[in-house]
C-alpha cells in the first residue's frame, strides 16, 4: 500500500511539475525579437492627429458659420484617407445630409473659431483628456487633434451636393 501511495505521489508531482515547467518563460533567444522592437518616438509623430479625435470635429466656412461635423474618414487599403464624410445640418443626427469630400477640400485649424464676440480674447478649450480647460495660447500645440476644420461654401450649397450613401439601404 505504501508503494502505491508513493508511486501516485511521484506521478502527481511529475505532472504538476511538468505543467509548471510548460508555463515558464521562453528562453532569451526566442524573446529577443520582441525586445528589439522600438516604440515609436513621440517626437517623430509630432505633427500627426489621431483619427479617432477627428470624428465629430466641427466644420465651419470662411465666415465662421458652422456647417456640420465630420462623421467618417474613408481610408484605402494603404491607409491613405481618400474622403471625409461630413454631416451637414440636422439636429442630433436627424435630418443630416452626409456629403463626401476629398481631404484637400478641408483646412484644419488648431486655434479656436474666432467670432465677433471672441475676436479680442481666446476661447477656453478642453484638453483631449477632458481634465481641465486651458487657454488656446497656453495649451500644447500638438494635442493630437485640431480645433476645427474649414471648407468653402454654405449649408445650402453643401446640401445641394449629392448625398453620400454607405450602401443602397440608407
Amino acid at each position: 500500500m505504501m508503494k502505491t501511495t508513493f508511486a501516485a505521489a511521484l506521478i502527481s508531482s511529475a505532472l504538476i511539475g511538468g505543467a509548471a515547467f510548460a508555463q515558464s518563460t521562453p528562453p532569451a533567444d526566442r524573446a529577443a525579437p520582441a525586445a528589439t522592437a522600438q516604440p515609436a518616438d513621440k517626437m517623430m509623430l509630432k505633427d500627426n492627429w489621431r483619427a479617432s479625435k477627428l470624428m465629430g470635429l466641427n466644420v465651419y466656412n470662411e465666415a465662421n458659420e458652422k456647417l456640420g461635423d465630420i462623421n467618417e474618414l474613408l481610408v484605402d487599403k494603404s491607409g491613405k484617407i481618400n474622403a471625409v464624410v461630413i454631416g451637414i445640418g440636422g439636429f442630433l443626427g436627424m435630418g443630416e445630409h452626409d456629403i463626401a469630400v476629398s481631404m484637400d477640400k478641408l483646412k484644419f485649424v488648431e486655434e479656436p473659431v474666432r467670432t465677433s464676440s471672441t475676436s479680442t480674447s481666446t476661447t477656453p478649450r478642453e484638453t483631449t483628456t477632458g481634465a481641465a480647460s486651458t487657454n488656446a495660447t497656453t495649451r500644447n500645440t500638438n494635442d493630437w487633434v485640431p480645433d476645427h476644420a474649414v471648407m468653402s461654401g454654405n449649408k445650402e450649397q453643401l446640401k445641394a451636393l449629392p448625398q453620400f450613401k454607405y450602401s443602397d439601404y440608407n
